[in-house]
C-alpha cells in the first residue's frame, strides 16, 4: 500500500499552540459538507476520524481544507452557496407532506426588493403557481449585493412525478427539478397480512443442459417457471448489469462497468428471433461454438466467463447480420429512441473499449469523456459498432421481459426480483459517462466489522452528493428506470449507501476511511417514486452497521429490509424469529457467507484463516462460531423443529428454515444453494484473486445440478415442500 500524502500548508504553523482550534475548524468544514468526523464501530466503540482523512475526503469533494486559511474561506463559502442562487439545485418533497392537502415551502434568494414570481410547470403539463409566505428574515451580504431570501409555498396537491419548478425574479428566470415522492411506496401494501417465499439464486452459478456454460436469461425463464410451480412468489438474482464489452470480463457481478444496462452474457443465442434465419453455415457454426462449452455444464469445476463470452459473441455477431423484418426494425428503433443519450454513450464506450486496452493514454487525453472532439468523431466512425451494442442491449431487455411474463404465468406474483450493485468499476463505461456526478481521488467500501476484520474497499467511485443533486438525480433516475422496467422487485445492495457511504482516500487501508452523509430524503424518495410506476417492491440490505433510526425510515417509506438467521441476535443471543420485522425478507443465509452446509461445517471460519483474514486467533474463531451456532440450533431444537443429538445436515437446513417460517417477514428467502445440498462458498469478502468469487457452478453432494434436474430434484422438492408447510402452518396460528 502507497503512503498516504499529507497535506502540509504553512497556514497549519502560524498559530503555535493552536492545535485544538485548526482541528476543530477542519470538524466544523467537514460536517458542513456532510462529512462524518466520529463513527461508532461494530464493537460498539466511538472512533475519530484522522485529521488526513478529512482533508482527503474534503479534497474529494472538491473542498480546499489545506491550512486554517482554506478552511475558513471555504466554511464561509458553504454558508453563502444558497445564497448565490435563486433556486436550490432540486427539490425532492413527499407527497402530503408535512400534512395532508398542506403546502412544503421552498426557499428562493433574490437582490432585496425584488418582485418575485413562482410557479410549477407539472409533469402532465399543467401549471400551478406558488403562493409566497411571509419570511421576516433580515437579508445578507452577497459579494456587495443585498440578498434577501423569500419563501413561496409549493402547493400539496402537485402529483408525484418530476415536475418543473420556476421563478422570475424582475426578468431574471431560474428553474430546478421539482420531485414529488411518495410518502409510502404503494406497492408494498399488497404484501400486507400475506407471506410469500421465493427462491434466491447465482443466475450464472445456474445453467441447464442448453446453457452455453453460464446460466442466462433463458435459464432465468426456466428457473421462475419451476419455482413458481412450485409455489413460489419471486427469483431473486444478483445483479445483471453489464461487464465489459469483450474478454477478459470482470467476474464479480458487483463490480460492473456500468449499473444502468444489462450484460449481453447472458443471452440465449437461440432465443434471438433472427437467429432462426440463418443459413445452414451460420446455424451450423452457432451449433459448434454452443457444443465447445455445452460440456462444461456437467462440470463441478469454476465457472469460466471468458471462454463463453467470446463464444457468444462470435455467435452474435453472425446473428446480427442477418437482415431484420419491418416490426422487428420499427421495435428496435423504438428502444433506442426510449433510452436516448444514455444508450448512445454507453454504446460509444463499448465500441471504443474494443479499441482501446483499459491502459491506453486516450482514456485520459483524447477520449476523457464522450463529449470530447475525439468522441464526436469516433461516433461517426464506430457507427456500426455502436449499433451493434444497442443491439444486444435491445435484445437483453427483450430476454428479461420474456423471463418477467413467464414468471407471472407460471403464477408468481412478484416475478423476477432484481439486484442493485452498490457501484462501479472506476474505468468502466459509468466511470466515463457519468463523470461529472462521480467523486474522485476515493473509493467506497465498509469499515472494520466482526466478518471482516480489516475492512473493506469496494474499488467504487461514489456518486458525488453535491453534483448528483445538481444534476437534478437523473442518472440515479435512467439507471432505476433501466432495472426496474421487467422487474417484480429490486433488491438494493447495501442500501445503508443511500444515507452515508464509507470513503477511502486513495492509498489508505479500508480501516483508514469515513462516512459521508447523502440526502436519503431523495435518494429514498425517487427509489420509492419509479419503483411505484413500475410496479415493483424494493428491498433494501439493511445489513452491516447502522445507525438505529435507518430501519424505522426504510419501514416507514415501504422499503423492505433483510434479515439474515445468523446475524438476527441482540445482548441476550438470538432473537426468536417471532420477533423478527414483517416488512421483511428473511433467509437462512446469504451470498457472503458459505451455503447453509458449509456454514454449519464451519467454512467461513476455516476459509477466512486461510487467507488470513482473521483478526485473532483461529480456535477463538472456531469456539466463538460454534457457540453462536448451538445457540440458534438450541431455540430451533426447543421449537421440536429438530430432535436432540445428531442428525444429518440436510436435516438441519430443513429445520433452520421451517424456523424462519416462524417469523413475521412478509418474504422468506430460500437459497437455491441450501436446496440442492451444496457447500461451497460463492463470495468471500476482502478478497479478490485470493479466492475464485463469483465461479462456483452450482452443484450438490452428488455433483452438478441443472435446471433441467430440479423438478424431480429429491433434496430440492423436500425443502421447498418443508419451506411451504412451514409457512401454511404459521398462517394457520
Amino acid at each position: 500500500m502507497a503512503d498516504r500524502t499529507h497535506h502540509e500548508n504553512p497556514d497549519d504553523s502560524v498559530l503555535p499552540g493552536h492545535t485544538d482550534t485548526t482541528d476543530a475548524l477542519l470538524r466544523e468544514l467537514a460536517a458542513a459538507h456532510g462529512v462524518g468526523t466520529t463513527y461508532w464501530g461494530w464493537d460498539g466503540i466511538e472512533r475519530s476520524v484522522a485529521a488526513d482523512t478529512l482533508r482527503d475526503v474534503l479534497g474529494a469533494l472538491g473542498v480546499p481544507a489545506n491550512g486554517i486559511a482554506e478552511q475558513q474561506r471555504s466554511l464561509a463559502e458553504s454558508r453563502l452557496a444558497p445564497w448565490r442562487r435563486i433556486l436550490p439545485p432540486v427539490v425532492v418533497l413527499r407527497e402530503g407532506v408535512p400534512g395532508e392537502g398542506r403546502d412544503v415551502h421552498v426557499d428562493v434568494h433574490v437582490p432585496h426588493g425584488s418582485r418575485v414570481r413562482v410557479w410549477i410547470d407539472a409533469e402532465d403539463g399543467s401549471r400551478h403557481e406558488a403562493a409566497q409566505q411571509e419570511n421576516w428574515e433580515q437579508p445578507v451580504d452577497v459579494d456587495g449585493v443585498l440578498t434577501g431570501r423569500a419563501t413561496f409555498a409549493v402547493p400539496g396537491h402537485i402529483g408525484l412525478g418530476w415536475h418543473t419548478l420556476r421563478a422570475d425574479a424582475d426578468g431574471t428566470l431560474a428553474q430546478c427539478p421539482l420531485i414529488v415522492t411518495p410518502g409510502r411506496l404503494r406497492t408494498s401494501a399488497r404484501l400486507a397480512g400475506r407471506r410469500s417465499w421465493g427462491l434466491t439464486a447465482q443466475l450464472y452459478s445456474v445453467r441447464s443442459a442448453r446453457s452455453w456454460g453460464i446460466g442466462d436469461f433463458a435459464d432465468l425463464t426456466d428457473l421462475a417457471v419451476v419455482a413458481g410451480e412450485q409455489g413460489a412468489g419471486f427469483v431473486l438474482v444478483n445483479p445483471l448489469h453489464a461487464a465489459e464489452p469483450v474478454p477478459p470480463v470482470e467476474d464479480s457481478p458487483y463490480l460492473p462497468t456500468t449499473r444502468r444496462f444489462f450484460n449481453p452474457l447472458y443471452l440465449r443465442v437461440e432465443e434471438i428471433p433472427e437467429y432462426g434465419y440463418l443459413d445452414a453455415p451460420g446455424r451450423a457454426e452457432v451449433a459448434r461454438l454452443a457444443a465447445s462449452l455445452q460440456a462444461a455444464n456437467q462440470s463441478r469445476d469454476l465457472l469460466d466467463r471468458n471462454a463463453a463470452y467470446a463464444a457468444k459473441l462470435a455467435a452474435l455477431e453472425l446473428v446480427y447480420a442477418v437482415r431484420r423484418g419491418p416490426a422487428r426494425n420499427r421495435q428496435f428503433a423504438d428502444f433506442c429512441a426510449e433510452q436516448g443519450q444514455g444508450l448512445e454513450d454507453f454504446a460509444l464506450w463499448c465500441a471504443l473499449a474494443e479499441q482501446l486496452p483499459p491502459s491506453a493514454p486516450e482514456w485520459a487525453g483524447a477520449a476523457a469523456h464522450p463529449d470530447s472532439p475525439y468522441c464526436a468523431e469516433q461516433r461517426s466512425t464506430l457507427a456500426a459498432r455502436m449499433d451493434f451494442h444497442r443491439w444486444l442491449q435491445w435484445l437483453c431487455d427483450q430476454q428479461l421481459e420474456a423471463a418477467q411474463r413467464s414468471a407471472h404465468q407460471a403464477g408468481m406474483e412478484i416475478g423476477i426480483v432484481h439486484d442493485l450493485a452498490v457501484g462501479v468499476k472506476p474505468g468502466g463505461a459509468d466511470a466515463w459517462t457519468l463523470a461529472g456526478v462521480l467523486a474522485r481521488g476515493v473509493s467506497v467500501g465498509a469499515p472494520p466489522d466482526m466478518f471482516n476484520q480489516q475492512g473493506q474497499n469496494w474499488s467504487q467511485p461514489p456518486w458525488h452528493p453535491g453534483r448528483l443533486a445538481e444534476s437534478g438525480y437523473a442518472a440515479y433516475r435512467d439507471m432505476l428506470r433501466t432495472v426496474l422496467r421487467h422487474a417484480g422487485g429490486i433488491r438494493v445492495d447495501h442500501i445503508l449507501g443511500l444515507f452515508r457511504l464509507w470513503w477511502i482516500p486513495e492509498g489508505a487501508g479500508p480501516g483508514n476511511g469515513t462516512y459521508v452523509y447523502y440526502d436519503h430524503e431523495a435518494l429514498i424518495g425517487i427509489l420509492a417514486l419509479e419503483a411505484q410506476r413500475a410496479g415493483a417492491i424494493v428491498i433494501g440490505e439493511d445489513l452491516g452497521v447502522f445507525e438505529p433510526w435507518v430501519r424505522d425510515y426504510l419501514a416507514e417509506r415501504g422499503i423492505l429490509g433483510t434479515s439474515i438467521l445468523w446475524f438476527e441476535h441482540d445482548a441476550n443471543g438470538p432473537i426468536p424469529p417471532e420477533h423478527y420485522r414483517q416488512q421483511c425478507l428473511t433467509s437462512v443465509n446469504t451470498h457472503d457467507l458459505p451455503p447453509t452446509a458449509g456454514y454449519l461445517a464451519g467454512e467461513h471460519v476455516t476459509l477466512r484463516e486461510s487467507l488470513g483474514l482473521l483478526g485473532r486467533p483461529v480456535d477463538e474463531e472456531r469456539a466463538e462460531a460454534a457457540a453462536e451456532q448451538e445457540a440458534v440450533l438450541a431455540q430451533v431444537r426447543a421449537r421440536g423443529l429438530l430432535p436432540e443429538g445428531g442428525t444429518d445436515v440436510r436435516t438441519t437446513v430443513e429445520a433452520l428454515y421451517a424456523y424462519t417460517a416462524l417469523a413475521p417477514s412478509a418474504l422468506l428467502g430460500v437459497a437455491l444453494v441450501d436446496a440442492v445440498g451444496e457447500s461451497r462458498t460463492q463470495n468471500q469478502p476482502g478478497t479478490s484473486t485470493e479466492y475464485p468469487n463469483w465461479r462456483i457452478p452450482l452443484a450438490g453432494p452428488e455433483g452438478v445440478v441443472l435446471i433441467d434436474d430440479l423438478p424431480a430434484n429429491e433434496r430440492f422438492l423436500s425443502l421447498l415442500g418443508t419451506v411451504r408447510s412451514a409457512l401454511h402452518c404459521a398462517t394457520d396460528e
